[in-house]
């Protein structure tokens, strides 16, 4: 599995973003922040509402310095598809990442192999590449994007302070953390 600091996988895959195919590869999304937010499928269930969750929380995200990228398995038409029939993905302003041979699913080690889908898993790596969060859930339960934007906000603060950590369910403006000696046994 993709694991907390390690470099996210190289890859080249082509993608659908605001009406146009592209090409992204690992090295365009170097030098930002940026969520990778696997989902198993196109034209599913709990995979719209977790991607129109995103959508709503993208300019905030984009505010903060972070691109988001949605990956599944399918191809970049798929993607497109999907984006003109479905009310929910027609909001989307992100790039939807086409994985049709599984390379970069498998790159996170997040791939079903005996379905061929993705598992749904969340990735956010920093400005170098560099794995900051990974969490995969059931494919039952959709995640919170805004949990997300607090995570974010959390991995940016513990950059950007050096020897200061965020405790539990901390907010942007809210204590943070010094650990030392002094400090064992007295939270």
């Amino acid at each position: 599995m993709a694991k907390i600091n390690q470099s996210i996988p190289e890859f080249k895959v082509q993608a659908f973003h605001n009406g146009e195919f592209k090409t992204v590869t690992s090295d365009d999304v170097k030098g930002k922040w940026s969520i990778f937010l696997f989902y198993p499928a196109d034209f599913t269930f709990v995979c719209p509402t977790e991607l129109e969750d995103m959508a709503k929380h993208y300019e905030e995200l984009q505010g903060l310095g972070v691109e988001v990228y949605s990956v599944s398995t399918d191809t970049h038409f798929s993607h497109k598809a999907w984006h003109d029939s479905s009310e929910a993905i027609g909001k989307i302003n992100y790039y939807m990442l086409g994985d049709p041979t599984g390379t970069l699913t498998r790159g996170f080690d997040v791939m079903i192999e005996e379905d061929g889908l993705a598992m749904r898993g969340t990735f956010l790596a920093d400005p170098d590449g560099i794995i900051q969060v990974a969490e995969i859930h059931n494919g039952g339960i959709g995640r919170s994007a805004k949990d997300m934007v607090r995570k974010v906000k959390a991995a940016q603060y513990v950059r950007e302070n050096d020897g200061e950590v965020c405790p539990a369910a901390w907010e942007q403006g809210e204590a943070t953390l010094t650990p030392s000696l002094d400090l064992v046994g007295k939270i």
